[in-house]
């Protein structure tokens, strides 16, 4: 049994704009995610070609003791809390498999995620025979919405019912945005992210599945609202800027790592 969600984020920004700004977002994301022993580790980012399909390839290790609840962290020899995670990006698609080594065939996590220029109205993009589909949970993630952001996340410098860009105009995000892109003063797109979650553990597994759902929300949740509110950092950068910047951001992780306290979004309980 796997737990399936498909995760929808609105966004106003064009198809375009987005392949920028998220790999701007990730490598900010990166370093706000690293210190004190933990964090992010990039062992490979390059060019890929397989089967048609070219885009960028990632291998990425998380170590990330104090992000996983306590109970598993009682459970868990030392050692075991370092994810795998390897991504394709091909875009506008994207595959990202996260993998634990200790729990072998036992966990992973999938992420696919389309990028299309609509406002939320693909049904089912991607392509789940029809009693998949069924059975997955469409979850809609308002960016707006302070009631979606945990207090502990909550910062109003990455609020977008506050930020206003002064290189776009886009901005402050009111309660009525999402009616506004009908209008067509704001370029927009959503992202669809299908996550499929297996956790084979006897007694734990509904328990940690719903929790790795949760915190998927939450990660999607807070990403795409610092990711507008850096808008004015990135929309003017090109895709060699970025490729210079995560060679940049995987020497500093490096350096990170083991410099300073535990950084970034605490597992909290589910």
């Amino acid at each position: 049994m796997v737990l399936i969600k498909e995760y929808q984020v609105l966004l106003p920004c064009s198809v375009e704009e987005y392949q920028v700004g998220q790999l701007f977002s990730v490598a900010e994301a990166s370093k706000n995610n690293t210190g004190g022993g933990e964090g992010i580790e990039v062992l490979r980012n390059e060019p890929y070609e397989k089967e048609g399909e070219k885009g960028q390839y990632t291998h990425k290790i998380y170590h990330i003791h104090s992000k996983v609840p306590s109970y598993i962290q009682m459970f868990a020899p030392e050692g075991a809390l370092v994810f795998h995670e390897k991504a394709w990006n091909a875009y506008p698609y994207c595959r990202t498999i996260v993998t634990n080594e200790y729990m072998k065939d036992d966990f992973f996590i999938k992420i696919e995620t389309w990028h299309k220029p609509d406002i939320g109205t693909s049904n089912n993009p991607h392509g789940l025979p029809p009693e998949e589909w069924e059975e997955a949970e469409v979850v809609p993630i308002d960016i707006a919405d302070r009631s979606q952001v945990d207090d502990v996340d909550y910062k109003a410098e990455e609020d977008p019912a506050i930020f206003h860009s002064e290189k776009t105009g886009r901005g402050p995000l009111g309660p009525g945005w999402k009616k506004e892109l009908h209008s067509g003063s704001c370029p927009y797109m959503t992202a669809y992210k299908l996550v499929t979650v297996h956790f084979r553990w006897w007694g734990l597994q509904g328990r940690v599945e719903k929790f790795i759902h949760k915190q998927e929300k939450r990660l999607f949740t807070n990403f795409h609202r610092q990711l507008f509110c850096w808008l004015d950092r990135w929309v003017d950068l090109s895709m060699e800027d970025i490729r210079r910047m995560e060679e940049e951001t995987q020497k500093e992780l490096n350096q990170m790592r083991n410099q300073g306290s535990v950084r970034g979004m605490k597992a909290g309980e589910d």
